[in-house]
């Protein structure tokens, strides 16, 4: 399969979702909003919370997981004084899309996070490495993909405030 055939089929499926997301109710929301917070919830708890049964509880869920919205359900493991370091690596690209770069930022182990923006930058990704010598090699190795125009490096100090 070609790049441009897997560009049309990631196009296609973030259009699918974008118009599921438009599709979603408030009772989606709040299944949302207590999934979010309360990831191992029984459904029938969660039924009674949002007064639908259980088996329409169990179809919007299902439903929501198939449309990518609830990707996946984690256990959210606090900062760990572990001597990893967190930081963010703002990219900014000499052009979009930025599928190329996207494709080679997944292959990092270190990457956990990427996330397109608005303004001007293009990327904000997310990182964890176990020294400031294996972020500078992670660094560079951004820096020198082809696409890539301008890297900054803000390590992250402390996190304030987190929510799931």
């Amino acid at each position: 399969m070609c790049r441009h055939s897997v560009y049309n089929n990631r196009h296609l499926v973030g259009a699918y979702q974008e118009r599921l997301v438009q599709d979603t109710d408030a009772i989606d929301r709040t299944i949302l909003s207590i999934l979010s917070r309360e990831a191992r919830i029984p459904m029938k708890s969660l039924a009674g919370r949002i007064g639908l049964s259980r088996s329409a509880t169990t179809e919007r869920v299902n439903r929501l997981e198939k449309a990518g919205i609830i990707r996946g359900y984690r256990a959210d493991i606090g900062q760990l004084d572990d001597g990893q370091i967190q930081a963010f690596l703002l990219v900014t690209l000499k052009r979009t899309p930025s599928i190329g770069v996207l494709d080679r930022l997944a292959g990092f182990s270190a990457v956990r996070k990427v996330s397109s923006v608005s303004g001007q930058l293009d990327l904000v990704v997310e990182v964890e490495v176990g020294s400031i010598n294996a972020l500078n090699e992670l660094r560079n190795e951004v820096s020198t993909m082809d696409n890539v125009e301008d890297l900054t490096t803000s390590i992250v100090l402390r996190r304030d405030i987190e929510r799931s």
